[in-house]
């Protein structure tokens, strides 16, 4: 068995240019011994698991919807909304909802405290994604590499 706590997991963090998106993350599956990016199956494990937390007032990524992924999502604490093709919802503590292929969305931390959610995505190989506002694609090869048509930053036309 594998076993860790989450307080010992170091957060990493990323912030957008612009600063408009931002946040941070545990990353649950490294820390229980899985290589998200392997293609040894053995080594990747079927799901990924993470902890987010996004600063009141912020976006973690931009509106997106991925090719092949589906994500789960659970809010711990914090309130936010989650746009999406119908229009725009309200999440609160205890909140479960999820995305599946081709399913845009995006969440936002709109209370005065952090947005905090558990995120478990299945991680299928060859992923990609597309971005309605910015009209961009991304493409994933197997071992992660960015792979697009001209040279784009990841935050191009979404600030």
């Amino acid at each position: 068995m594998r076993k860790v706590n989450v307080k010992d997991i170091k957060e990493f963090t990323w912030n957008s240019p612009k600063g408009k998106f931002c946040g941070g993350g545990k990353g649950l599956t490294e820390a229980l011994g899985g290589d998200p990016t392997s293609m040894d199956l053995r080594k990747r494990l079927p799901f990924d698991i993470e902890i987010t937390r996004v600063p009141a007032g912020k976006l973690p990524y931009p509106y997106h919807a991925h090719s092949a992924q589906w994500e789960f999502y659970q809010v711990i604490s914090g309130t936010g909304s989650v746009r999406h093709a119908e229009g725009q919802d309200r999440i609160v503590r205890g909140d479960c909802f999820r995305f599946g292929p081709g399913e845009p969305y995006q969440l936002m931390a709109d209370g005065k405290e952090d947005l905090v959610f558990y995120v478990v995505a299945d991680n299928p190989l060859g992923e990609s994604g597309y971005y309605p506002d910015s009209k961009k694609w991304i493409v994933r090869s197997p071992e992660r590499t960015l792979i697009r048509s001209q040279a784009l930053d990841y935050y191009d036309g979404e600030e």
